[in-house]
């Protein structure tokens, strides 16, 4: 440290106790290398998701070019902000078919901490069905929501929302359908998230 004072160098900053030492420049370099030879796993992924992005891209398109048409050429377009609205509701009521899947939807899991293993699995197993139920009804109603207002047409595109509709019942459709599949794997393993956070957390690393 002595002789880096003298050079004109700062002395070297000591490496913290538990800390990894990195001895140059070439290792940091090495070590960010050996992260991206990594091969990309996509398996976590389902048909929903990939759609969800894609309608996601579009509505960014769709609010992009608003911007650009409303500031930029001072002669705004309305029907995007009227389509990048409806995108969202498709990217809303989709992606929370992709929650249900991975149990990500907000719960409570204090009670389950307290309770014996009988006790917890029968409640954990009511809120399943619970789940499943109100989905399952859920997508009745939008059905019938269809049929009463569905023919109603949109403000600017000379296109009905019953394209709308059917984008939020699909999503429910999806969401029980993926329920279904979450209490089915939650019967067959013993327990479910609300039970054992930690175990699916360990499945998202």
């Amino acid at each position: 440290m002595r002789s880096q004072a003298m050079n004109g160098n700062p002395p070297a900053e000591p490496t913290p106790e538990g800390a990894p030492h990195m001895s140059s420049v070439e290792e940091i370099v090495q070590s960010f290398e050996e992260a991206d030879a990594q091969p990309v796993d996509l398996s976590g992924y389902a048909a929903e998701d990939w759609f969800n992005f894609g309608l996601f891209w579009l509505m960014t398109l769709l609010v992009f070019l608003q911007f650009f048409t409303r500031y930029v050429m001072n002669d705004s377009l309305a029907w995007t902000e009227e389509l990048a609205t409806y995108c969202l509701i498709g990217v809303v009521f989709i992606g929370a078919s992709m929650c249900v899947r991975k149990s990500r939807h907000i719960q409570v899991d204090l009670l389950y901490r307290y309770l014996p293993h009988g006790p917890a699995r029968a409640l954990s197993t009511l809120v399943d069905v619970v789940r499943t139920a109100f989905l399952g009804y859920a997508v009745y109603l939008v059905w019938r929501f269809i049929g009463i207002v569905g023919d109603e047409p949109m403000t600017t595109v000379a296109w009905n929302k019953s394209y709308i509709y059917w984008l939020a019942l699909a999503g429910f459709v999806l969401m029980t359908a993926r329920s279904l599949q979450v209490t089915w794997q939650n019967w067959r393993n013993g327990y479910s998230i609300l039970e054992r956070p930690a175990a699916f957390d360990a499945l998202d690393n």
